[in-house]
């Protein structure tokens, strides 16, 4: 008997050590450093100090004091929005060849899940809905609308004919989105409000505007007269589903006339609710907008400038990220699309836009 419970020991430890040596080895944990990542921004900092006249004024995105806004109003905005630029710097990580940045997440500096995310790399399709909020039905033309889809489908595929002129140290730098647009709807209401501000009442039925389309599945883009010199302004991926879109001035959607006459202002908002920052990172030289590839500087620039330069780099003005005129902005880089491509891997904020539910 003492013989046999031996054999079958034995045994027992030979089929074990077999299954070990097939076992593959568990995947490292990535360390993330977010160690420069903020959220809160000094909307008090005085950027348009760098305008060369009054004129050159006039562009005025609201987004980053609509984010202290919904900060200060959802508690949990913050850590929700730390979790999804930690998933984008770990989906910009995996795609390196060799070697990832230190540091960690909150509570530790190991990633809870090592497995890299799946990234998406095939066409983006974005169906758009059109909220507009007007005077008189039929303020807004339809060929705005038009226009402005069309817009946003060549600045999103590269295909702004001014990218042409690029300079030199940028013209390896110019990103592809790969994204297309589709109008999915058009929500037209009569108001006699003749400015709807910047604390998201044209979103709300409630508060005489019109409610958000399905936003997990919709682009929502609300266009009405905004008031205060305010071009535009949209919502970072995090903030409260109702709300989420960006919001357009009437002069300023599709094809108007002017400085700002162009579209892109609607090219600008959509990136930032493709989680990307001003260019110039909303701030001084010290702050950067997250992304490798885009040069520092200390604030934004207006009109149409020459070479520019700024803490010690050449300024990237013709990104759609800044504050120039229409005409004179023409690319996203190739870390811009990282970073907004994060928001379409498997793990990501916004991947219910490729991912059939």
């Amino acid at each position: 008997m003492k013989h046999l419970l031996l054999k079958v020991t034995a045994l027992f430890l030979l089929v074990v050590s077999c299954n070990s040596n097939d076992l593959e080895p568990a995947p490292k944990a990535m360390e993330i450093d977010m160690s420069d990542f903020f959220v809160y921004t000094d909307t008090s900092t005085d950027i348009m100090s760098k305008a060369t006249d009054s004129k050159d004024k006039r562009r005025n995105c609201h987004t980053m004091i609509n984010l202290n806004r919904l900060l200060d109003e959802n508690p949990g905005l913050e850590k929700k929005m730390y979790a999804i630029e930690y998933q984008t710097r770990k989906f910009i990580a995996s795609k390196k060849p060799s070697g990832t940045p230190g540091g960690g997440p909150p509570g530790g500096n190991e990633d809870p899940d090592p497995e890299p995310p799946v990234a998406y790399d095939g066409t983006i399709t974005i169906p758009v809905v059109v909220n507009i909020i007007e005077k008189e039905l039929g303020q807004v033309k339809e060929s705005q609308i038009s226009s402005q889809i069309d817009i946003l489908n060549e600045d999103f595929n590269n295909a702004n004919p001014n990218t042409s002129g690029a300079p030199d140290n940028f013209k390896n730098l110019v990103a592809d989105y790969n994204i297309n647009f589709q109008l999915a709807g058009v929500n037209r209401k009569e108001s006699s409000k003749n400015s709807w501000g910047t604390r998201d009442a044209m979103k709300s039925s409630k508060k005489g505007g019109i409610d958000a389309t399905d936003p997990a599945h919709n682009l929502n883009i609300w266009v009405c007269e905004i008031g205060g010199g305010i071009l535009g302004y949209a919502q970072f991926p995090g903030g409260p589903a109702k709300t989420d879109g960006v919001v357009i001035g009437i002069d300023y959607f599709g094809e108007t006339v002017g400085a700002y006459g162009d579209g892109r202002t609607a090219t600008h908002e959509i990136g930032h609710w493709l989680n990307l920052r001003h260019i110039w990172g909303d701030g001084g030289c010290s702050v950067d907008d997250f992304v490798t590839d885009t040069p520092v500087s200390d604030g934004p620039n207006y009109g149409c400038p020459g070479e520019t330069t700024n803490c010690g780099t050449i300024d990237m003005t013709m990104n759609y990220m800044d504050y120039v005129y229409d005409n004179c902005m023409y690319m996203f880089t190739i870390g811009q699309n990282d970073r907004s491509r994060a928001l379409f891997a498997s793990d990501g904020y916004r991947s219910s836009f490729v991912n059939a539910n």
